[in-house]
């Protein structure tokens, strides 16, 4: 069936008992984990979440509903969460919601998956299972989800403030979230004890990155630019802010690479399809230059690199970011030796 973000939201808070299966695909990841972590959230603390990867149901298409009907050596709550997952795993979703039982519920995130795939048909066709895309938020989404975060955090916003968070953050829920809960912790704010939340709270844990220099950043690792690149990265590290909305204006970019890489090996017009991503006169010489050190596997593998680096950031106990730097300039520098 598919489910709406407020249905959706309920069904996570309590999840019912026919339910086997919580689809979600679309592009916004980071808002996707987040469903998983009011899953998790929901559940309780000692509840045990299960990893599969899709490689090991492509092997083994069983093993997801063989775990689903598992139960726990000690009697806990389990959840299984397969990540990054795709049409290939079709048969495992197939054979767990065909199952005679499952006990427990199985959450997949499926981020370049759309919605003609035939997982989500399957999912959508199932009365045990729920189908949710996940785009990133619009502006006005974006403010109000900020507000919300803040008001859970016992922060009050002034006016104009939940949209700077909004912006700084790219629209990435994950990122928000981190930026509402730093600074819940700097105010030593909570539900019971709200604090107002003003700009010069956020001027004093961090000057904010604009969008304007994420897009600068990306221009520079997808041309090769290290020097130019490092600049820009030892600003971002000195500001404390997060990495992700700068992967995500990579992943911009390489996908517009990908889309000029496609006209241009099908003999099409490469000017035509650089108008079609508003690419500034001025840079159209510097990018189709680019576009020669560009070709159509190391643009799959870039954006894999990308959503790895991102994945890192996410995972809880890693040096996130300290990876996602490092995977950024490493791209830089494997262009520049080209």
């Amino acid at each position: 069936m598919k489910a709406d973000a407020t249905r959706l939201r309920a069904a996570l808070s309590a999840p019912p008992p026919d339910i086997r299966l919580f689809l979600l695909h679309g592009p916004d990841e980071a808002g996707a984990r987040l469903y998983g972590d009011l899953l998790a959230k929901t559940l309780g603390t000692g509840a045990e979440r299960v990893d599969i990867s899709p490689s090991q149901l492509r092997s083994t298409p069983a093993l997801l509903a063989d775990e689903a009907a598992s139960m726990s050596l000690f009697e806990e709550t389990r959840f299984i969460r397969v990540s990054g997952a795709g049409e290939d795993i079709l048969e495992a979703l197939a054979l767990l919601l065909s199952a005679e039982q499952a006990g427990n519920p199985v959450l997949v995130i499926a981020p370049t998956v759309k919605t003609s795939a035939k997982i989500v048909k399957l999912a959508i066709d199932s009365r045990q299972a729920l189908a949710h895309a996940c785009y990133e938020p619009s502006a006005g989404e974006a403010d109000r989800l900020v507000t919300e975060l803040a008001q859970q955090a016992g922060l009050q916003p002034d006016h104009g403030v939940a949209r700077r968070i909004a912006e700084a953050s790219a629209g990435d829920r994950a990122v928000m979230a981190r930026e509402v809960e730093k600074l819940a912790l700097f105010l030593d704010a909570a539900p019971d004890r709200p604090k107002p939340l003003d700009h010069a709270a956020i001027d004093a844990i961090g000057a904010d990155l604009t969008d304007a220099d994420a897009e600068s950043f990306a221009t520079a690792v997808t041309m090769g630019h290290v020097t130019d690149a490092g600049d820009l990265l030892v600003q971002l590290a000195e500001s404390g802010q997060s990495a992700i909305p700068w992967l995500r204006a990579i992943g911009r970019k390489l996908m517009m690479l990908a889309d000029l890489r496609r006209e241009s090996d099908s003999g099409g017009d490469v000017g035509t399809a650089m108008k079609r991503h508003r690419v500034h006169f001025t840079q159209e010489a510097a990018v189709r230059a680019s576009l020669l050190h560009w070709p159509a596997g190391r643009i799959a593998a870039a954006l894999d690199a990308v959503r790895s680096a991102e994945r890192a950031i996410m995972a809880a106990h890693t040096p996130g970011d300290i990876i996602a730097y490092n995977a950024m300039l490493d791209m830089a520098r494997r262009i520049a030796r080209r």
